[in-house]
């Protein structure tokens, strides 16, 4: 609802009916005339009745946006932007976890448990209160940033594992038919690891899904917060949480 208050002195001059709506005329002292159109039901004055600057007359209804719709909207576009850059950064993590290289093969190793090994609400700290004041982050980033790092970690894993479980002839007959190691990874292992791994990266996303509820401790107002927001007000805890 939307209060319609008066601009100026005046005099209610007509009252008109138009459905469910009001239109409501008012003239002021030097002739101008101010026309609000309210809801019917919600009429707080009557032709003829004197009205000064700021009077509520009624009131507009219309359609909007809460509270946990706009919580919702947030948790998506954060689940799916985290999800997005986790996916790259696992699908490098996981290759470089199977490189020849040692320094490649050793720094993803040493990134996949580090993270994987501490909490994310200690992670989501770190970013937001350390990294975040140093380099002038905004929470969003922050978030986003902290969630994509521990999805890139599990989805690294994932990856590796499904690599490793195509059959070891599949890249020899690769090779043997003159593909680079490059080529015989793009072109004939890695579409047959996807198959593999989408089940478990499914599960991933749908775990990062429910682990954004933890950005609400550094104030994005997610749907977790909203939640939070709304029963301050309404303390209605069982329904907003249900």
């Amino acid at each position: 609802e939307e209060g319609q208050r008066v601009a100026d002195y005046g005099t209610v001059s007509a009252i008109a009916d138009d459905g469910d709506m009001a239109r409501v005329t008012l003239t002021a002292e030097g002739g101008a005339e101010q026309v609000l159109e309210v809801a019917r039901d919600s009429l707080q004055v009557s032709q003829g009745d004197d009205v000064s600057e700021g009077d509520l007359v009624g009131v507009t209804r219309h359609w909007a946006a809460g509270p946990l719709l706009w919580g919702l909207w947030t948790t998506l576009w954060i689940s799916v932007l985290s999800g997005a850059f986790g996916l790259l950064l696992g699908l490098f993590t996981g290759l470089c976890r199977l490189s020849n290289n040692p320094t490649l093969r050793d720094l993803s190793t040493v990134y996949v448990e580090l993270v994987r090994g501490t909490p994310l609400l200690v992670q989501i700290f770190i970013f937001y209160f350390f990294i975040g004041t140093v380099l002038n982050l905004s929470r969003e980033f922050a978030g986003v940033a902290a969630l994509a790092l521990f999805t890139g970690a599990y989805v690294g894993e994932i990856v590796r594992a499904g690599v490793q479980s195509i059959a070891r002839g599949q890249n020899e007959a690769a090779r043997s038919l003159g593909l680079t190691a490059g080529q015989s990874m793009r072109h004939v292992i890695l579409p047959q690891a996807f198959k593999r791994v989408l089940p478990p990266l499914a599960g991933q996303f749908i775990s990062l899904v429910k682990d954004t509820s933890l950005v609400s401790v550094i104030a994005i107002t997610e749907l977790t917060k909203s939640g939070r927001e709304a029963i301050t007000t309404s303390f209605s805890t069982f329904e907003i949480w249900f």
